[in-house]
């Protein structure tokens, strides 16, 4: 065999061997139901789990603990997943910066039934989109510019 015949094999199976990992890593995404029922079953793969805060009439957070005076890796708070099953959920990090302007968010951690709250690992922020206004603002100019 040629020596390009063999770096070619060494690379495609590197290449298979990156490919089969990922695969094995990869979570998927479900509600707190199923990532309970998950738990359940004794497996321990990560899930992501879609919601948003929980809030009042008055938009006001409901079940948010943070205390960065007490433990700033600490920070607890309620959310409604995207089949409306609500829980609490734990991170063990400090809180986002901009998790209160956030419209949806993807927690991706485990379900811990011996506390009965989901154990984020990773908090992921869907922002507020500057193009969901579907007015477009036209600027005109107050002098006229003409060319000759």
């Amino acid at each position: 065999m040629k020596k390009s015949h063999i770096i070619a094999l060494g690379v495609i199976a590197v290449a298979i061997a990156i490919i089969i990992s990922t695969v094995g890593d990869a979570s998927t995404y479900v509600g707190f139901n199923e990532a309970e029922q998950v738990a359940k079953q004794g497996s321990t793969k990560s899930m992501h789990v879609v919601g948003t805060l929980k809030k009042d009439a008055e938009g006001k957070y409901l079940g948010m603990v943070y205390e960065p005076s007490i433990d700033p890796n600490h920070f607890e708070f309620t959310m409604i997943d995207s089949l409306n099953y609500e829980s609490k959920v734990v991170y063990n990090q400090p809180k986002p910066a901009d998790l209160d302007k956030s419209e949806k968010l993807v927690v991706v951690g485990k379900m811990d039934l011996a506390n009965k709250c989901f154990k984020a690992d990773q908090i992921l922020l869907k922002c507020p989109s500057k193009y969901n206004n579907n007015e477009l603002k036209v600027e005109e100019s107050a002098k006229a510019v003409s060319m000759r």
